[in-house]
């Protein structure tokens, strides 16, 4: 099933803000990402009917397996494709921006190709 990438943000989120500060939230999601925390709120519980995540009893979420490893490759390709806009001579503000944007629809082949370049040079 191919995620929207609003979901794939999400996931993302949760796996940085869970680093970040452990333990995440609804509201946690909210303030970082400038939601509302009813927007959120549905958006996590769509995520946990289709089985990205697990909000236990107390509202926190966690990523599910499945969920965790769509988060490490969404995170990757952003971290990846930033560090290649910033090899290029774009500021890091704006390659964080634009590596938002294109993490989405980048075709494997691509990315595994920048990956290659950017592992060289780096």
């Amino acid at each position: 099933m191919k995620l929207y990438e609003s979901s794939e943000d999400y996931l993302e989120k949760i796996l940085i803000l869970s680093e970040k500060i452990g333990r995440v939230h609804s509201i946690d999601i909210a303030r970082e990402m400038s939601f509302s925390k009813p927007s959120v709120s549905v958006a996590m519980h769509k995520l946990a009917d289709n089985g990205y995540v697990f909000i236990e009893d107390d509202g926190e979420i966690k990523l599910t397996d499945i969920g965790m490893e769509i988060a490490k490759n969404v995170y990757d390709r952003h971290v990846t494709i930033a560090k290649a806009l910033t090899l290029l001579g774009v500021s890091e503000e704006q390659a964080l921006i634009d590596a938002c944007k294109i993490e989405h629809d980048i075709s494997e082949e691509t990315f595994s190709k920048l990956k290659e370049v950017v592992n060289k040079n780096g």
